[in-house]
């Protein structure tokens, strides 16, 4: 299968103390840090806020094209992502992530709200890529 499109990005330096990632056309540029929370002095951003932006971009993008294909109109929609840097389980050293997708939906009911977040996330490649790898939690809103 061939590919639709392949993104890439280099990381130099020390990683996430103060490295840098640039994406190969230039417009993604930033300097790492580790954040405060971590012990670190903050001040730049860090692969778990990277990842938390990709996803709730996809994972809109997702909701906005099941709901044009099931001919659902939304008046109002938003995705936060939070990304959670964990300890892997017993001890062992290394970490791992988890999710909860906040899902904003004005103009549905809270069913219907439900019904297309599930179905955006059975068709959005974060969700494909990391479907039981990591604990996933969905959280439906509606106005």
């Amino acid at each position: 299968m061939a590919d639709i499109y392949t993104a890439s990005a280099t990381s130099t330096g020390d990683g996430r103390a103060g490295g840098e990632v640039v994406s190969s056309d230039g417009q993604l540029d930033l300097t790492l840090a580790v954040p405060t929370e971590m012990g670190g002095p903050g001040g730049g951003t860090n692969p778990e806020q990277l990842f938390a932006a990709g996803w709730s971009a996809c994972f809109h993008s997702a909701i906005k094209g099941v709901a044009r294909a099931q001919q659902i109109t939304l008046t109002d929609s938003a995705v936060v992502a939070d990304i959670s840097l964990l300890p892997l389980d017993g001890g062992r050293p290394g970490y791992t992530i988890g999710a909860t997708l906040h899902v904003e939906l004005a103009g549905l009911d809270q069913q219907a709200a439900e019904e297309l977040v599930r179905a955006a996330h059975q068709v959005c490649p974060y969700s494909n890529a990391t479907r039981g790898n990591i604990d996933v939690q969905l959280v439906v809103e509606t106005s």
